[in-house]
């Protein structure tokens, strides 16, 4: 019997491993790291689009919100299409590859766009600050921090409910 144990432990991996993958299907309990590399995913595709968007709204001119609404989108946009490069890459069929990234992303990149765009709008003189200027990456790396750090119990929770990024984990083999 420990034998065959052995053999279904070598076979799935070690039992960590596998615990980490239970919660895909909403059966056990996710590890804190399984959720931080969930949020580093988002974390990833939001700073993508947060930085690009205010590189192109500072380039064309663009005052503050505007700047900020095409970076949101843009956040939004990187962090589903990190997603979804992932989900084709294994076969998936494009239509249930949007569904799996909306489910999978969608509320774990509203809460990090709420934290980090919360962080720079509230933070004196971030708002004005131009991309030459160290005041503006300083802010964006404690945005990006804090957004990280919030949103990471948050992809834990929807883990462990097979919501969020379990959704994706099915995908992998």
């Amino acid at each position: 019997m420990d034998h065959m144990r052995e053999g279904h432990e070598g076979h799935h991996g070690p039992t960590h491993e596998h615990r980490a993958t239970a919660p895909a299907h909403g059966a056990g309990p996710v590890s804190w790291g399984t959720a931080a590399r969930a949020t580093l995913h988002c974390l990833t595709g939001c700073a993508i689009g947060e930085v690009l968007g205010m590189v192109i709204g500072t380039a064309l001119g663009w005052g503050n919100v505007p700047t900020m609404i095409l970076a949101i989108v843009l956040a939004f946009f990187f962090g589903y299409a990190l997603t979804l490069r992932g989900v084709l890459a294994a076969g998936v069929d494009l239509r249930t590859a949007i569904r799996v990234a909306l489910a999978a992303d969608t509320l774990s990149i509203a809460v990090m766009e709420l934290i980090d765009n919360g962080v720079i709008a509230l933070w004196p003189g971030a708002m004005d600050a131009h991309l030459s200027e160290p005041l503006f990456w300083i802010v964006l790396a404690i945005a990006l921090a804090a957004a990280f750090v919030i949103t990471t119990p948050v992809n834990k929770w929807m883990i462990g409910r097979g919501r969020g990024h379990a959704v994706v984990h099915r995908y992998h083999r």
